[in-house]
């Protein structure tokens, strides 16, 4: 902690006070009480808290003193739970000042949240509290010089559709390359489009793909230089897949030039086709512009847990289902042996067709113990591949309640904008 004197600090929130030991604050679970470690003047501090009490070095925070004493039960123990007789949205209010989400609340209490939100249709950002929108609905400006509320506006415009006029414009044009460009895309796949008498038509397609890839990468270096933290714009997901739809065009431009229509060429052609077929990540920029998609990645990325539990599941069955189908089809020697289940690799796949009930048909059981094997992998398949579904639906909802506020919070900016 680089500001304030004495070896502990007092949290005084509501009325009640907790102590802690300088050091603590540092990895504190809440990520608004671990701000204060950083903070390098009392301006730095009163950005965090209410007021602060400079001779004894205490915080005050005015928010609700039963609440927060209830969220630091979850940092002792890990367990967090709604407090008795007050509105679940107002305890969701206290978990997201306080740097918490949804997420962090036990399975019951998830449900009653939902429920909650789903009846008032009311939904909080976890980026940002309800007071801060709030406030900003009043009309309070944010601090800064022009250049910079220049530059907000400028990234509001590309990041966020809904915030203004200027924006939904944008990202139609840009919604409408994607469109075109997967078009091109597809149509030159068929045959006709390549034959030698459409040499005109491959021409064409070339100068569209040229001038969606031209505004694809405009695009994404004006996001760049209007970004706050760059080498956060680096690291998101969507940013990373648009760098990853745009390379592969110029890489194969490159190996054109150096290379021309020779022969060199033709034994590349391999390579300038998986490359010029990376053009299908375009579609996943679509996501900035819907929020289905959006809740899709958002929750993936929270329940990786679930996930990786999921898969888990799976690949046990696989490996005892494909050695026991194997064993009963092919290994034991009954005078009838089924060459698709010559191996184990080969046996996991008809596991996995019949966990998932898909069931192609290419290979099936002939045997009655292998029969009575399938059933039983078919049925384990339901039960495994349900088990986590719970907890994702209940993240999903979670995170398209989120967005959905954060989509609603523009569109009323926006309709400000009409207004005025």
């Amino acid at each position: 902690m680089n500001f304030g004197r004495g070896p502990s600090v007092v949290l005084n929130v509501g009325g009640t006070r907790y102590s802690f030991a300088r050091e603590v604050l540092k990895d504190f679970p809440l990520r608004r009480v671990s701000r204060l470690h950083g903070c390098l003047s009392e301006q730095d501090v009163l950005e965090v808290c209410d007021d602060y009490d400079r001779e004894r070095n205490e915080y005050f925070f005015d928010r609700h003193s039963e609440a927060f004493g209830f969220i630091m039960l979850y940092v002792r123990h890990g367990h967090l739970r709604f407090v008795p007789h007050m509105c679940e949205l107002s305890f969701y209010n206290e978990m997201i000042y306080w740097g918490l989400e949804g997420s962090h609340l036990d399975y019951c209490c998830q449900r009653r949240l939902d429920d909650r939100m789903s009846e008032t249709c009311t939904y909080y950002s976890a980026g940002e509290p309800p007071g801060e929108a709030a406030a900003e609905g009043k009309g309070r400006r944010p601090p800064g010089p022009e250049g910079r509320k220049w530059l907000e506006r400028m990234r509001r415009t590309f990041e966020e559709p809904t915030s203004s006029v200027a924006a939904q414009v944008l990202a139609t044009v840009s919604i409408l390359f994607v469109i075109v460009s997967m078009v091109v895309l597809c149509a030159s796949t068929l045959p006709e489009w390549r034959a030698p008498e459409n040499r005109s038509v491959e021409e064409q397609s070339r100068i569209i793909e040229a001038i969606c890839i031209g505004w694809f990468t405009a695009e994404c270096i004006v996001r760049f230089i209007v970004s706050k933290n760059k080498c956060e714009f680096v690291r998101r997901p969507l940013n990373i897949i648009d760098l990853l739809a745009i390379t592969p065009y110029y890489i194969s431009v490159l190996m054109t030039v150096f290379t021309g229509e020779n022969s060199q060429l033709q034994r590349a052609g391999v390579t300038l086709r998986v490359l010029r077929m990376m053009r299908i990540f375009w579609v996943i920029k679509l996501a900035r512009h819907f929020i289905g998609l959006q809740t899709l990645g958002l929750t993936l990325k929270r329940c990786y847990r679930e996930m990786v539990m999921l898969l888990v599941f799976i690949c046990v069955a696989m490996a005892i289902f494909s050695a026991l189908s194997q064993l009963l089809e092919n290994g034991l020697d009954l005078g009838t042996k089924n060459k698709d289940y010559a191996s184990i690799p080969a046996a996991c796949w008809w596991v996995i067709i019949s966990m998932t009930t898909v069931g192609y048909g290419d290979m099936c059981p002939i045997t009655v113990p292998g029969r009575i094997l399938g059933g039983i992998c078919v049925v384990s398949g339901i039960v495994l591949l349900a088990l986590p579904i719970t907890f994702i639906y209940h993240s999903f909802v979670q995170c398209y309640h989120e967005l959905k506020f954060r989509s609603a919070r523009y569109s009323r900016s926006l309709s400000a904008e009409f207004l005025n």
